[in-house]
């Protein structure tokens, strides 16, 4: 396996900036595999005429250029270069139940969604742009709830499928999916079933036309100083209905302190963000009878955001699935702190969230 670099640690910016993808033209070769679903598929003067004088005012410098920033993290490029990929970013559906461990790839993710699925557990969409690591998963199926989560990135989902109802509201919001079948996506002999499906992102990655823009900034990043100072809050649990993720601050990052992950894989975040949301049915239910949730990823509501051993209350809003989302505080814009992000989407019924010192 290819030794990958540590990931390195965030820099600090000097203020909240946009992203800057420069696109290069690039001829890249087309993935083309029976496991790939494309869905949708002058000059002038003055007023008078006249020139002003030439004087001996000297000519004022242009501006610098920012640095371009990677729109996942809103860490700056290191070496002066630009956040352009010649691969789209991609999200992952990884299990996070027992059977799932080790998880593999998490330490390479740029940011980590966790969502409610059937049962009261929950299923993670693991976001990769800046690094694509060799092995990820194991690759579990989409659910409704993903639109709402995947559709700001303009990403590609890797996924194991998906009920027909669900693929069919995938394929009408435009969004690629890439399953079991297609170049780079295998079963780990060494795995049992289903827990065994696992995606080879740099393969994949270099087969990729890339067809669809940069993904936009996913949450409007800023520095540590622009978070208010709130309250100290080292330990959070984010309550699903039988499954609870519990984050603990320390050394200057949160860990998750029941993760699958692999030891030496495990997402190191440098914020924690909880949303409150509704809940809905996905109008079907799994092989074992039960009812299948939706999460609507879109409207308002509560926010909790941790970094540094503190936690900020403020509000959330995403006009719509594929719209961008955004944080306020009663004193205005909550800007997230540039660096890795896990978003827990945590039901607003059934759900709950403790904080401790």
């Amino acid at each position: 396996m290819q030794h990958l670099p540590a990931r390195p640690a965030p820099r600090a910016l000097r203020g909240p900036r946009a992203p800057r993808t420069v696109r290069a033209a690039r001829v890249l070769t087309p993935l083309l595999v029976s496991g790939l679903v494309l869905a949708g598929c002058g000059g002038g003067g003055d007023e008078g005429g006249q020139e002003e004088p030439a004087g001996d005012e000297p000519t004022s410098a242009a501006a610098p250029q920012e640095p371009a920033t990677w729109p996942l993290t809103g860490l700056e490029v290191e070496g002066g270069g630009d956040a352009d990929q010649p691969h789209p970013a991609y999200v992952v559906k990884i299990d996070n139940t027992a059977s799932s461990a080790p998880q593999r790839g998490l330490h390479r993710a740029d940011l980590v969604v966790e969502e409610l699925v059937e049962g009261g557990t929950t299923r993670l969409a693991a976001f990769f742009h800046t690094r694509l690591p060799q092995v990820v998963g194991p690759v579990r199926s989409m659910r409704a709830s993903d639109i709402g989560i995947v559709t700001p990135a303009k990403a590609t989902v890797v996924t194991s499928g998906a009920a027909p109802v669900t693929i069919r509201r995938v394929q009408q919001a435009g969004i690629t999916f890439i399953g079991e079948g297609a170049p780079g996506v295998f079963r780990d002999g060494a795995r049992s079933a289903p827990y065994n499906l696992m995606a080879d992102l740099a393969d994949i990655g270099t087969r990729a036309r890339k067809s669809a823009p940069d993904p936009a900034a996913y949450l409007e990043w800023g520095t540590p100083e622009d978070v208010p100072q709130g309250r100290p809050a080292r330990r959070l649990e984010a309550f699903f209905g039988s499954h609870t993720t519990t984050w603990e601050f320390g050394r200057g990052t949160y860990r998750n302190v029941g993760s699958y992950a692999a030891p030496d894989e495990q997402f190191e975040a440098d914020t924690v963000l909880v949303l409150r949301v509704e809940v809905g049915d996905a109008g079907y239910r799994d092989p074992a009878g039960n009812f299948v949730p939706e999460t609507k990823f879109q409207g308002t509501g509560a926010a909790m955001l941790f970094h540094g051993g503190r936690m900020v209350r403020g509000t959330w809003s995403k006009q719509g699935l594929g719209a961008p989302l955004t944080l306020r505080t009663p004193q205005g814009p909550l800007r997230v702190p540039a660096g890795h992000t896990w978003i827990e989407l945590v039901p607003r019924d059934g759900g709950d969230v403790r904080v401790g010192r």
